[in-house]
């Protein structure tokens, strides 16, 4: 990844005399105990942030997040459908890894966003079980003002480890966050150079070795494996699930993402919405759970090469999806499983029988939300 030069500016032990900022970002002057949250101008490329607080995830958060999306992948629930085909127990959604990951991330990076651009270069290194512990640090890796001068796109690589320091999940999102000032001179743009997918041959790490004679496809809901889907194959997954404002709500605090525009409604009604934006990854989820029908055995996901929030999402809206196979992989060395990259789409109050994507190149069709690029792993 190409980005500009510049020495990390690392979190030491907070020293007596300074206030919360001073010593968790060593920018801000003014002594202050609250933390307000980072604007565009509070960030420098080469930048490490060592986030708060780490998170030890158990049953009642996989219950939870089963709860809110209703996901029915048969490895994430059932522990002896996992421990028979080779995980030491069943493990945590991997969508509830990233959104806990993502989370910690939020009072550093996204308090002051206006939206979360997108995602690059995801990477899903190891299962996490319950009672595994997460922390997450993040580096600067790109900073761009945006052309009004009151905002800015901010680019950060986040590590997820887990309470022995192994990464569990590694990945580059962009999100752009709003001016403090628009005044003052900002240093040149720094882009980095992301990969548009995350190649074949890094897949599997987070999979253990799968006894495919043990896996019960007709427990799992479908008996259509790896060799059963064709690139350029279109999956209708026909099903729909309205999103209530609670909802939306409680997952956010569940990966305990600290987003204003998540839950503040009174201070939501004066920008151009008027009213709470939900967190696109609450769409991801979504998304994904309703996947389970077309793609039940697509029960792991070990990477995400892409992603693009195209439209903001509200309380009310029902959200459908769609995916297309753009690509069929054999793990490297491996012949118990394939990965198939996936395109899912997912839209607003709109079935996906037609297949709703973009107009040109440019242009996302009336109703789509999400632009998801993704590797699967399904038994062979």
């Amino acid at each position: 990844m190409a980005i500009s030069s510049a020495s990390a500016r690392i979190c030491s032990p907070r020293p007596p005399d300074l206030g919360y900022r001073d010593w968790a970002h060593g920018m801000t002057k003014t002594a202050t105990k609250t933390n307000p949250g980072n604007f565009f101008e509070d960030f420098e490329v080469g930048q490490v942030i060592h986030h708060a607080t780490p998170r030890t995830l158990g049953d009642g958060d996989a219950a939870l997040y089963l709860a809110l999306y209703g996901p029915r992948f048969a490895v994430q629930s059932s522990q002896v459908f996992a421990t028979a085909i080779g995980y030491r127990e069943a493990p945590i959604d991997d969508l509830l890894t990233f959104h806990v990951v993502f989370g910690k991330t939020v009072p550093d990076i996204s308090l002051n966003a206006i939206a979360n651009l997108g995602y690059a270069d995801c990477r899903f290194q190891k299962p996490v079980y319950r009672g595994d512990t997460l922390s997450t640090t993040s580096e600067v890796i790109g900073l761009r003002e945006t052309s009004n001068r009151e905002s800015g796109i901010v680019y950060v690589r986040s590590t997820g480890r887990n309470q022995d320091g192994e990464v569990v999940l590694d990945y580059a999102r962009w999100v752009l966050v709003n001016k403090r000032d628009k005044g003052p001179e900002v240093p040149d743009p720094v882009v980095p150079d992301l990969p548009d997918h995350v190649p074949a041959g890094q897949l599997g790490e987070a999979l253990p070795a799968l006894d495919v004679a043990a896996y019960d496809f007709t427990a799992a809901g479908s008996p259509d494996r790896f060799g059963d889907y064709s690139i350029g194959e279109r999956i209708d997954h026909v099903d729909g699930m309205t999103i209530e404002e609670a909802e939306h709500q409680i997952a956010t605090r569940l990966y305990q993402n600290t987003a204003k525009a998540h839950f503040n409604a009174f201070e939501q009604k004066e920008t151009r919405f008027g009213r709470r934006l939900i967190y696109g990854g609450h769409v991801i989820s979504l998304a994904r759970s309703l996947s389970f029908n077309g793609l039940a055995n697509a029960f792991h996901i070990a990477a995400i090469n892409g992603g693009r929030h195209v439209a903001p999402c509200f309380a009310g809206d029902t959200v459908y999806a769609w995916s297309e196979v753009l690509d069929a992989a054999p793990l490297e060395g491996r012949s118990d499983a394939g990965a198939l990259r996936l395109r899912t789409v997912a839209t607003k109050d709109r079935p996906c029988a037609d297949f709703p994507y973009k107009v040109d190149d440019k242009t996302y069709e009336e109703g789509v939300l999400l632009d998801l690029d993704y590797w699967a792993i399904l038994p062979r």
